[in-house]
Order: structure tokens, then sequence, then C-alpha cells
């Protein structure tokens, strides 16, 4: 079957329509089922399934990774401001929080003023960040800050709770009302001093990856403005991609998190299942994760281990075993002498070229420094998009049943053809795709018995090109969902930590994303290896067309 052909605007709106025909719908999802392979998950043998999962507790195959004892230095400073770099000057006073917030808040309206748009906020934090903004610049002229972030500026994605701040998900419809507490992460943060300037755009509901969304003005690729931002977090990719931010809070169901850091030449990772609290965020279901974009990797670690740690609220986040104080950030001096790395050449092969070759630079280099690269198997890795797409769309289709009841007209004509399909999915499928999760969660078990970490592409390709009338009516291209959800889904089912790191450009300047995943509860490898293809010049954060001004 031929892939279908991208839809926007005018076509789109029939499809739409079509869609919520009782015929239209169940002719759709035989669409989508063959072209996103959903289909072949039935003829899989016995032998791949498990029981249906009773719990989302990641299966690690083995204790963390102590690593070799080594202490390297910091990579190098990307070209952005970092957290330290920002308190480095709070220090010598050449820069007061102030001043910080004040141009961050400037800058994000400029950026949000180009034609074609690049602004990574959505909603802006004026009175709240300048007011916070303020006591910063007076505990550091008393030398007293009161964290390891005093001052620091960051942004929330749309769907986690700020404080005074609208947490409306992408939507034209949900509350707009300012938030009565902030989300754990956010509090968390707060009490290390750093400001949330704003809340960034994300996709409707952050049900689709394309960055497109008919509800927002949503941020076009700072490397190339006629390209997609990926998403479902959009405008936090952009937020550090552009300089505005250090780090910025996304989430992750789906890929949500990795595919702007790898659009955007960003870090991002997604954490360990219950490593971070998702209290205050709309995110529901048993995929979705909360965690950090930044530009580079100790931010990315420091943003991390801040959010991170046992909340009443999420009991899911007792999950997570007694962690040392500080690991992350120790992590990212650890280097890679003496680490296996696990390649699934089957993986490599569904990349495209200019993917392939950048992640196997990486690679190499890593080998080159110590590391191990070893093959592994893992049949039901190419199944894990299939699986995915029924889990997530099921979890949320049963989550946002009263909006898609009371609100389906004010949604956007990609969501409308989404959620209109997937009534035909039943209950015995979904349980049956769950125990082929389970087995999905079995197999990287066994592989993490004798690798440290596993890497793939992060996405299949670089952004794609996209119109005005895609980004302003929103579009439905199943080939681009695809590529861009193709290596993601793998982490989200079985619940391990997954990092994206920036390893290059192709001819026209758009990046390009290796994946590192670590075994369940082993972040600190992940970030050992990543920050060391920064410490090489074999990763990094490289300054787009389009950023904030010096």
């Amino acid at each position: 079957m031929p892939a279908s052909p991208r839809l926007s605007g005018a076509p789109l709106r029939r499809l739409a329509q079509f869609a919520r025909t009782s015929v239209g719908g169940v002719a759709l999802q035989r669409i989508l089922r063959a072209e996103l392979r959903i289909d072949a998950l039935a003829g899989l043998p016995e032998s791949a399934r498990g029981d249906v999962p009773l719990d989302m507790r990641p299966v690690a195959g083995r204790a963390p990774r102590a690593g070799s004892g080594e202490e390297l230095p910091a990579p190098p400073r990307p070209w952005s401001e970092t957290t330290s770099s920002y308190v480095e000057r709070y220090r010598e006073g050449s820069l007061t929080p102030r001043q910080a917030v004040e141009k961050a808040l400037e800058e994000a309206r400029r950026l949000a003023r180009l034609s074609p748009s690049v602004g990574p906020l959505c909603d802006y934090a004026d009175a709240g960040a300048l007011e916070a903004a303020d006591r910063a610049t007076e505990r550091w002229k008393q030398g007293k800050p009161i964290g390891p972030l005093d001052g620091v500026p960051y942004a929330v994605k749309e769907q986690t709770a700020v404080k005074g701040m609208p947490r409306r998900g992408g939507t034209a419809f949900l509350d707009p009302s300012p938030q009565p507490e902030d989300a754990t992460c956010v509090s968390r943060l707060w009490e290390a001093g750093a400001i949330v300037i704003g809340m960034t755009p994300m996709t409707e509901f952050g049900m689709t990856p394309n960055g497109a969304n008919s509800k927002r003005a949503m941020p076009r690729n700072p490397h190339a403005t006629d390209h997609i931002a990926g998403g479902s977090s959009t405008g936090s990719g952009v937020a550090v991609a552009t300089g505005l931010v250090p780090f910025a809070i996304g989430a992750d169901g789906g890929g949500s998190i990795r595919i702007p850091s790898a659009l955007n030449g960003v870090f991002g990772i997604k954490p360990t299942w219950g490593r971070v609290s998702r209290y205050g965020d709309i995110s529901t279901g048993s995929v979705a994760h909360v965690g950090p974009l930044a530009g580079s990797v100790l931010d990315l670690a420091r943003s991390l281990e801040l959010m991170s740690g046992h909340d009443p609220r999420d009991t899911q986040t007792w999950l997570a075993p007694p962690r040392e104080a500080g690991s992350f950030v120790r992590g990212v001096g650890r280097g890679v002498r003496g680490m296996v790395i696990g390649v699934e050449e089957g993986e490599w092969a569904a990349a495209s070229e200019p993917v392939q070759r950048a992640g196997r630079e990486a690679l190499a280099a890593l080998e080159r420094e110590g590391a191990k690269l070893v093959p592994v198997t893992l049949d039901l890795a190419r199944h894990a998009p299939a699986i995915g797409y029924v889990t997530i769309a099921c979890e949320a289709r049963a989550a946002l049943r009263a909006s898609w009841r009371e609100h389906w007209q004010e949604m956007g004509d990609d969501l409308v053809v989404s959620f209109s399909s997937l009534d035909a999915f039943g209950a015995v499928e979904y349980l049956e795709t769950q125990r082929l999760r389970a087995g999905l969660r079995r197999e990287l078990a066994r592989a993490f018995e004798r690798i440290d970490l596993l890497a793939m592409p992060s996405v299949v390709a670089p952004a794609a090109a996209v119109s005005e009338r895609d980004m302003s009516t929103g579009f439905l291209d199943t080939t681009v969902i695809d590529g861009l959800c193709r290596f993601a889904f793998l982490c989200n089912l079985t619940g391990l930590p997954a990092l994206s790191a920036p390893v290059g450009c192709d001819i026209f300047g758009l990046p390009l994303g290796l994946q590192l995943i670590g075994d369940a509860w082993d972040e600190a490898t992940v970030f050992a290896a990543a920050a060391h293809l920064e410490r090489i010049g074999a990763a990094g954060a490289r300054r787009p067309r389009v950023t904030v001004r010096d």
C-alpha cells in the first residue's frame, strides 16, 4: 500500500468530517493500522507475549553500572548561556537575575514576531518572573543565593502546572485560569532558585510529534524555518535551541522530549519511569514521562537531579530505588572506558543515511575512547512503534473521553481524524498489545544483562519541510509521524531512560540525533556517554540560524 499523502487545509477538513461518520472512522482506522504496521502485531508468535503487566515497574537487566573511576573535566561550554555561566556572572556582578529575565522575556517576544515565527513561549510570566528575579538579585548582592540555580531562567511546557499561569495543553478549550499551585517538578526547581519565564507551546494534547497545531502560533525550526521543530514539546525544544534558556521542562509519551531535541539539535532525556513526579502535569496513562531538555549534558543532568525524587502525591515515584545525591552530575565526569554499548543493526537499517552516518561516527568516537561496541538482537524492537501507537492512543482516548464528547468541534482537524479512528479499537486488542509490551520489557532486560547502553537513532530522518498551510491548519502525514516515533516508543513502553544527543547536521544544516538508552534507574551511565561525546566534540548543540541576540 502506498503511503497516504500529506493532508492539510481544506482536504484535511473534509477528511475530519468524513471521520466523524460511522463508516469513516472504521475506514480510516483500517488505513492507519496498515500504514503504522499495527496489523502485523496479531501475527506475532505466542512466545513474544508475556502476561498482561500489572504495574509499570521498569525491569532492570542488572544493577546500575559503577563506572571506571575516572573523574574527567566537564565538557566545554556550548555557544549559549548555561546554568553555570549565569551563576558565575551573577557571582561576579557582570549580570543580575533581573537583567537576565528581562532579556529573556524581550527576546521571546522578538522571536515570536519573526515571520515565520520562532517564538518559543505561548504565555509569558512577566510579573511573577520579574518579581522573583528582583528577589534573586538582592540575594546575590548579599552573597546568599538560595540554591544552585538561583536566578536562572527556564521555561515549562504548557501541560505542566505553574502557579499563576494557565495550563492549556495545546488546546483552545481547556480552562485558562491560573493554576493554584506548582507541579512538583516546578516547585523543586523554585526551591533551587530557578525562575519560570513562561509556558512553551505544544501540539494539541501532545497527540502528534510533528510540531504543528492549528490552535497555536507554533515555532518553526530555528536551523531552517521552512522545517518542523518536532513535538509535542515543541516550544521547549526551540527555547533551548535558540539560547533563550539553558533548559526547559518537557514531557514524553512517545518521543515528545527526544524528537524536538533531535530536530532542534539539543540534548533531552526521558528519565526512568517514576524518576520524576507527574503531579501537576496533565500526563496520564502508562507511557508519559516528565523530563528536561537542555543545551548541554551538564545542564540536563543538573536539572534532572533537582526535579527527581519521591513524591507522596505520585505513587509511581516510590518505585525508584534510593539514589546518592549528586550522582547524575557526577556521572557527567565518568567517561566511557570499559563501557559496553549494544548496537541493533536491524534498527539502524531503518534510519536514513545521514542519521546512520552521524550516529555511527559518534559511536566510533566512543569506541576509540575505550567503549566496546557489541551487536545485539531485539526481535520485538521493530514492533515497538505499533505497540506504542495502540497503547498511547487508547489510553489518551479513554482519559480524554469528556473532552472528545463535549469539545470535539473545537479540536484541530488532525486530532479529530485520529480520535475518530480510535473507537474501532477494542479492549481485547489493547490487552493483547500489553502482553506484547510485557514481552518487549523482558527482551530489553535480557539485553541489558550484558550491555551498559543501547545505541539507536533518535528519529529516522532530519526535520521534514513544512508549508504555511500545514502550520496554520495542522497536517496529517503518517510517514512523518512514523519517522519521528520509529525509535522512541521502545523506551516509553519499557520505562527505560533514553537521551537524544545532537551528533551533527546533514548537508542542509539540519540537526541529527543519536539516542542513548540505559538500563532501568541508570541515568548516570547515559549521562556519562553523552557527556563524553560532548567532551571530545562528537556531540554538541550547534548555534542555529535563528537565535537570541548576544
